[in-house]
């Protein structure tokens, strides 16, 4: 099925439904909201469609499909229950380079109809490629239920005012950055509430006043999470959609980066082991310079950005130098993967104490305290700690822990790539190499990983 646009001008143009039953009334009446010239075809018609004949709404041909009944037409409907009779109107409308829609039949259409959102001139599609119309329609009943009905008068005031605002502000970050202040004041709250005069009267004097500047820059430190976007917090997405530049790690996911603001210019620092696109002092200077610029910044890191996420570095460097800042906590991997893994972190009868450590220093060694984790009841959780994985092994055998101890390695954790690989310290080195894991990796060891054979949940496609 080719591709069109979601919208179509259709107003005052002929469109054409073949057939008169329910479905047919349904694809009428999204038409008629379109203000299009509506033509029906059919052999008969059903009680709504025929009240809409008398009230003039519609034109109506009583007979069978043929196909010179589409000349002309700018798109075309096919809503009957006769598979032969959609079949003849795809091909006919095909034949015309008429687009034409099938109902419950995607192979025979090129384009779709959306379920829609109406907050005129404010307009949600949402389509299935007519994969699952119910599913799409359902997910329109949870964005109704979300979005007043009032947005569009917030879209209208909008408009009254644009010119305005172009002539008060230079530049497009700056009138962006305005309106997005804007639509989450107190103005917006008096539109949404019915007081629209007070509301245009106080959005006209503060396009007036000093304080609609807004060249000032701020940094959001946000975590991303360990990989799975529905793991993100609220607060982080709504920053991740106003922020002008992303600052983001080699651990934030695709998925994840796919949420950051469509135009906001992206910058890569991420580190790989002994990699480093850019040394932590230079990251730290470039986010104060992007502030200072007048650019709020989104600082995306993967996981928490205070769990071995060197946040407390960053922010030490924008409170030397006057730069405003926000920190979103994020989940961190070891919370994150485990409980895709189905590996509780503690558990009454196994581990009444948990611990996080990282497998290399900044010299690159795995220089680790010892005796600190070998204590009895205790999970460990090693970040980074592939490359020294026999050696973590080998010390943690050597400092007390038995052989058998389980342990497990899990690698892109809570993704559709997420693999595990379960076994004792004695083996578990030689188990990760013979299956080629790769980072970013997370280590647990512990009696809690036995308990993954019995709580196992998340099936990743990959």
């Amino acid at each position: 099925m080719h591709s069109l646009p979601i919208f179509m001008k259709i107003a005052g143009r002929r469109c054409m439904v073949i057939g008169g039953g329910e479905v047919a009334t349904r694809k009428v009446m999204m038409l008629l909201k379109a203000d299009a010239a509506v033509e029906l075809i059919s052999p008969e018609l059903g009680h709504e469609l025929a009240d809409m004949l008398a009230a003039g709404k519609i034109s109506y041909t009583q007979a069978l499909f043929s196909p010179e009944q589409l000349d002309g037409a700018m798109l075309v409907i096919a809503a009957t229950d006769d598979e032969a009779t959609n079949l003849a109107v795809s091909i006919a409308a095909k034949a015309r380079n008429i687009p034409v829609n099938v109902v419950d039949a995607p192979e025979l259409c090129t384009f779709t109809s959306p379920s829609i959102v109406d907050r005129s001139p404010i307009l949600i599609a949402i389509s299935s490629g007519g994969a699952s119309p119910v599913l799409a329609r359902m997910i329109r009943a949870k964005i109704e239920a979300l979005i007043p009905a009032t947005y569009g008068r917030l879209s209208a005031l909008a408009a009254d005012f644009r010119y305005r605002v172009k002539q008060r502000f230079s530049t497009s970050q700056s009138r962006r950055i305005f309106w997005e202040n804007i639509f989450q004041s107190n103005i917006a709250e008096l539109v949404l509430s019915g007081q629209e005069p007070a509301a245009r009267t106080a959005l006209s004097e503060l396009i007036d006043s000093d304080q609609a500047e807004t060249s000032h820059g701020e940094v959001y430190l946000v975590g991303g999470g360990p990989g799975d976007p529905d793991l993100l917090t609220f607060r982080a997405l709504r920053l991740m959609q106003q922020s002008d530049v992303c600052v983001y790690d080699k651990l934030v996911s695709k998925e994840v980066m796919e949420l950051v603001r469509r135009d906001a210019e992206l910058i890569y620092v991420g580190k790989a082991r002994d990699q480093h696109t850019l040394p932590q002092d230079e990251i730290n200077e470039l986010l104060v310079r992007l502030a200072k610029e007048g650019k709020r910044v989104l600082r995306l890191k993967g996981g928490d950005p205070f769990i071995f996420g060197r946040g407390g570095e960053e922010i030490e460097t924008l409170m030397e130098n006057g730069v405003p800042f926000q920190v979103v906590p994020g989940i961190t991997a070891a919370n994150g993967v485990s409980s895709y893994a189905g590996i509780p972190l503690t558990h009454r009868d196994y581990a009444q104490s948990c611990i996080f450590t990282t497998g290399h220093l900044k010299d690159g060694t795995v220089e680790l305290d010892w005796p600190a984790l070998v204590r009895p009841k205790q999970t460990v959780v090693i970040y980074m700690g592939l490359v020294g994985l026999a050696e973590i092994c080998r010390q943690l055998i050597a400092h007390g822990l038995p052989p058998t101890m389980p342990a497990a390695v899990i690698q892109q954790g809570t993704t559709q790539k997420q693999r595990v690989v379960t076994a004792n310290l004695a083996t578990l080195a030689d188990k990760v190499a013979d299956a080629e894991m790769k980072p970013p990796c997370l280590t647990i060891v512990g009696e809690v990983v036995q308990l993954r054979e019995k709580l196992a949940w998340f099936e990743p496609k990959g």
